[in-house]
């Protein structure tokens, strides 16, 4: 069974910095070959993405995170991390690790996910 666990959420006031980890277990996948990826909700909005990369370690981000936010994977680890810095109170929301999104122009679309983590809350004050 797939098993995706997420870590380093918390409140930071505006301009601060977080580093979510993404820690995946389970022998269905061989995560080193998939595209993993970062996304965000907040209450009544849709899920968005905030990040992707893909196996070769091509990346993707949204357009609001765009020089603020680095994601990174250790295939070796099954691990995957996203480098949170510049934080603004428009960030605050809850973030989600997601295994074996679709590489492409589809990336940010959460109904092509396949496996969820359990959600880590990011909290940012003005």
């Amino acid at each position: 069974q797939v098993r995706l666990v997420e870590s380093g959420g918390g409140s930071v006031q505006s301009g601060g910095s977080l580093v979510l980890s993404c820690a995946a277990s389970g022998s269905e996948l061989m995560y080193s070959t998939y595209c993993m990826a970062w996304f965000r909700q907040v209450p009544g909005k849709e899920r968005e993405g905030v990040a992707a990369i893909d196996f070769d370690n091509d990346i993707v981000y949204t357009d609001s995170v765009k020089g603020r936010f680095a994601i990174s994977r250790d295939n070796a680890q099954n691990k995957w991390y996203l480098q949170m810095n510049n934080l603004k109170p428009q960030d605050t929301a809850t973030y989600y690790c997601a295994a074996d999104c679709v590489w492409g122009d589809s990336w940010y679309v959460a109904q092509t996910i396949n496996y969820w983590g359990q959600g880590t809350q990011v909290t940012v004050s003005s």
